[in-house]
Parts: structure tokens; sequence; C-alpha cells
């Protein structure tokens, strides 16, 4: 089961995700080795119809690096935001995994007011893992900042919504 919800965090500016994905049946190792594949991150992409990506993920001692930058088109975005980005808009995401369950994320737009930060937790129950995904999004724009952060709140849902889809389907094979 998925599930997204918002919330306002500290300041004005700023909103708040969680977001839960869950793996019925997988273990924390199946997970966490999904997370860490070049073909499941680009799978991912190429079903969030993302124009142009890279993927590198690398490995030091126990940590794992796992570095995209993507290219997206901005059509269906509110004509507020899109003057602001243009046609296409490029995202890099950055996960730093310290162990098998936890990682701190950073996701911002260059040259843009705005980013998105925070972390993810893989727990595992008996029946499911859940992948556990919070988000701090901020954008430091005078009077449209808070539209735009809930244009990127909603635009996070739904890539997570099909993360999680390419993922179950991942993991069934």
């Amino acid at each position: 089961m998925t599930a997204g919800r918002a919330a306002t965090a500290k300041g004005p500016q700023m909103k708040k995700l969680t977001h839960e994905l869950s793996y019925p049946g997988a273990t924390v190792d199946q997970v966490a080795a999904m997370l860490g594949d070049r073909e499941f991150r680009e799978a991912v992409c190429e079903a969030q119809r993302v124009l142009r990506h890279t993927v590198a993920i690398s490995h030091a001692g126990e940590t794992k690096v796992v570095e995209m930058q993507q290219v997206q088109a901005t059509s269906g975005i509110p004509s507020f935001a899109k003057r602001l980005v243009g046609d296409e808009t490029e995202i890099l995401t950055k996960e730093i995994w310290s162990s098998t369950t936890e990682a701190i994320i950073d996701i911002n737009i260059p040259g843009k007011p705005g980013e998105m930060t925070g972390t993810i937790i893989l727990v595992e129950t008996a029946a499911a893992v859940v992948e556990t995904v919070d988000l701090a999004i901020s954008v430091a724009i005078p009077l449209v900042g808070g539209k735009i952060e809930a244009v990127l709140l909603d635009l996070m849902t739904k890539a997570l919504k099909k993360e999680h889809q390419v993922g179950r389907e991942w993991l069934a094979r």
C-alpha cells in the first residue's frame, strides 16, 4: 500500500512530504539491492517518462551513493511555475546510504531557488518491507514559493508512486 501525506513544516515557506512504499514478501536486503541497482533506477526513469537521464552508483566501504541526473518536460505544471523553469527542467538527486536501511536524500534543480532534503528509511516487518521517504520541500521565492512547493509536493508524490509500481514489478521477477 502506498500512502502520502503533506503537512506544513517549520516556517512559512516549507512543505513536508512523508510517503510510504510497501513491498510485501520482500526482505530488507532485496529492497536495498533493488534501490542500489542502476538498471532499476533507469527503469524508474523510463516509467516516469524522463526525457534524458544518467544514473551513477558508487560504494565507499559501507556507504553507497546513488546519483541521478534527470531532465523532465514541464508540460502539465501550472503556467506560473512553468514560466520559472521553462519547457524542460534538470533535477539532480543524491542519496547517501550509510547502511542498508538508512539514507539521506538531497534533490535540487540547478539554478532554481528550491530544494528537497530528507531521509529514506527501510523497515522490515513480518509482512513487508516499508520504505519511508520524508522530505522537506522549500522554495525561496516571495509570494509564489508556497504554490511552487505544493506543485513539487504533488510531482514528488506522483514520482514515488511510479517508483513503487516499478519496484513491486521488479521484486516480482
